[in-house]
């Protein structure tokens, strides 16, 4: 009876430890995430850091700007009329944040959380010719807004909504009103939300196709003038060699009465 009494309190006592343990160890394992857009020279331009024990595991540089349709009445009171709210992602926005090993999500929030930005990233694993390679795709881009913050929305009618989207690529933000569309404008985008080596620096970067396009217009007038320079130093070099040739090359007389001056 003794035993039994004595193995009572223990196993309370390894439960207590156990839950301190979880606890302590998901403290140790809490992300701090930071706005460090006062770093940017760009003064419309955001950077975002989520940290896991001390570690930088997601890194977020970009412009945002929403394009948000929205009813308000007619002069008569009647009709409704849609304006549009031209809504930017600000500076001291209030930014958080998680890191996994599949998923990481980063959540900004400004305007006194009237409007909220929540970015989810995928991680997949693909077999290649290689084998295994790590890919990242942005699979979710939701905006949530409060259509009564009169800051940008002027007598609005309705109040906020909500809009999701699944994303490859940075879209429209379809609506439950299929006549609205809500429009996210993102530029100078640089985003990294897994394996971060060292803080505040990105990995080698790869360029979506338009920066490609562009880039290969920017250099397409150079390619086409270093070519037609070469073309023409070759024509040139060929000429000279020609040239060279046929000035040293004997001249066989034609009339024979021209042998004896010969030699």
């Amino acid at each position: 009876m003794d035993l039994r009494r004595r193995a009572i309190p223990s196993a309370d006592r390894l439960r207590v430890f156990l839950m301190l343990f979880y606890t302590m160890a998901h403290i140790m394992a809490e992300q701090e995430v930071e706005n460090l857009s006062g770093l940017s020279a760009n003064p419309e331009k955001d950077i975002f850091v989520v940290r896991e024990n001390g570690t930088t595991c997601l890194m977020a540089e970009f412009e945002a700007r929403f394009i948000v349709p929205y009813d308000v009445w007619d002069s008569n009171y009647v009709d409704l009329i849609t304006e549009q709210a031209d809504i930017a992602l600000t500076r001291g926005a209030e930014v958080n944040g998680r890191c996994g090993h599949n998923e990481s999500e980063l959540q900004v929030f400004w305007v006194d959380r009237a409007y909220a930005l929540k970015m989810l990233f995928v991680k997949e694993s693909h077999n290649t010719s290689k084998g295994p390679e790590a890919t990242w795709r942005l699979s979710k881009v939701q905006f949530v807004y409060d259509s009564s913050e009169k800051t940008h929305f002027k007598d609005s009618v309705s109040a906020g909504k909500s809009y999701k989207c699944q994303a490859q690529q940075f879209i429209s933000l379809a609506s439950s009103d299929p006549q609205k569309t809500v429009t996210m404008i993102l530029s100078e985008v640089h985003i990294q939300p897994f394996d971060i080596i060292s803080d505040f620096i990105f990995s080698e970067d790869h360029k979506c196709p338009v920066d490609e396009q562009e880039q290969l217009e920017e250099n397409l007038p150079l390619i086409l003038g270093l070519t037609l320079g070469l073309i023409i130093v070759t024509l040139l070099a060929i000429y000279h060699v020609h040239h060279k040739m046929t000035a040293n090359q004997v001249q066989i007389p034609k009339d024979r009465s021209e042998y004896k001056h010969m030699g």
